[in-house]
């Protein structure tokens, strides 16, 4: 694919407003190496090398994760003494059930889950172990996946309203009586 089909590409991709339709937009034009079904994908910018990314089922990667699956140091290195050094690429794979917030970098030669959650602005430079919540940076651990589902389990069955307007009220509520 020639530079510029790759920039144009780039661009279509940004200019899709909705997740939706950038995630069948994936899926339609063979993307990544793997894109698999129900997929929440928000970031509105394209890896370098997207074929060195498989996205398993069942993902959300929120607005603005970046994908860092190559570094250019290789430019500097070999700037010295003509070595011929060459770009360092990796691997990412995304396996099921896992959520990525927002803010975050994967970066290459790493795997995520299943079952994991990478807490936002963080940056993953190692594995995430299945059933793990990992946050900071680097990303360390900090939860556990099955923890967090029964207490969000436990809070949906918390929930009074369906009715959106109240929701936010009743959350309104609870953050006050939090603090007195």
């Amino acid at each position: 694919m020639s530079e510029l089909s790759i920039l144009l590409r780039k661009i279509r991709f940004a200019s899709i407003v909705s997740w939706r339709k950038r995630s069948a937009w994936i899926k339609k034009h063979d993307i990544f190496m793997e894109y698999g079904d129900h997929i929440l994908f928000q970031p509105r910018k394209l890896p370098n090398d997207p074929k060195l990314i498989k996205f398993h089922n069942n993902i959300a990667i929120a607005t603005d994760v970046f994908f860092c699956n190559h570094d250019v140091i290789h430019f500097v290195l070999d700037d010295e003494e003509q070595k011929n050094i060459k770009s360092h690429i990796g691997c990412i794979e995304i396996m099921d059930n896992v959520f990525i917030g927002a803010n975050s970098i994967i970066m290459p030669d790493v795997r995520i889950g299943p079952n994991a959650i990478v807490a936002a602005g963080s940056v993953v430079t190692k594995d995430v172990l299945p059933g793990k919540i990992v946050g900071g940076v680097p990303a360390k651990v900090i939860g556990d996946y099955e923890e967090l589902m029964k207490e969000r389990i436990q809070e949906s069955a918390q929930i009074s309203s369906t009715v959106r307007s109240e929701r936010i009220l009743e959350e309104w509520e609870k953050f006050y009586s939090k603090r007195g």
